[in-house]
């Protein structure tokens, strides 16, 4: 497990582009099928956008249909932690990093087997490792 990364959101809003601060930090969300990930079938290891501590393998990466990437579990359990999201009028579940706690997407129990679950994740919270599939 990674130690916990603690910054200012003045550290985070200058290290970050702008996109990405206002999806990490501030719970956005990029548009549909724009994202670099939403199609991308290259192997690797996904890592948090922040922090990049490792979150998602690309073996439990598929095609969800919904114009972002999604996965059916995180690389590890301690890689993500859940929040009851009640934003926009519903209720939904948060995925946030949990190194870092920048805002990655929401899960929903309509994915595939093994889990049932879908990830689905923010292309912007994400940097693809191509050079490491397992920590």
């Amino acid at each position: 497990m990674a130690e916990k990364v603690s910054k200012t959101e003045q550290e985070w809003r200058e290290e970050l582009s702008p996109e990405r601060y206002e999806v990490l930090r501030r719970q956005g969300t990029e548009p549909a099928f724009s994202g670099e990930y939403a199609y991308t079938k290259e192997d690797g290891m996904y890592r948090c956008g922040a922090c990049k501590a490792p979150l998602f393998s690309s073996d439990t990466k598929f095609d969800s249909g919904t114009g972002w990437p999604s996965f059916w579990e995180p690389a590890f359990s301690e890689a993500v932690e859940l929040h009851k999201d009640r934003s926009l009028f519903m209720v939904r579940t948060e995925v946030v990093c949990s190194t870092c706690g920048s805002h990655l997407g929401h899960v929903f129990d309509d994915g595939p087997n093994p889990t049932g679950q879908r990830f689905c994740i923010n292309s912007l919270s994400l940097d693809l490792d191509p050079s490491s599939e397992e920590e």
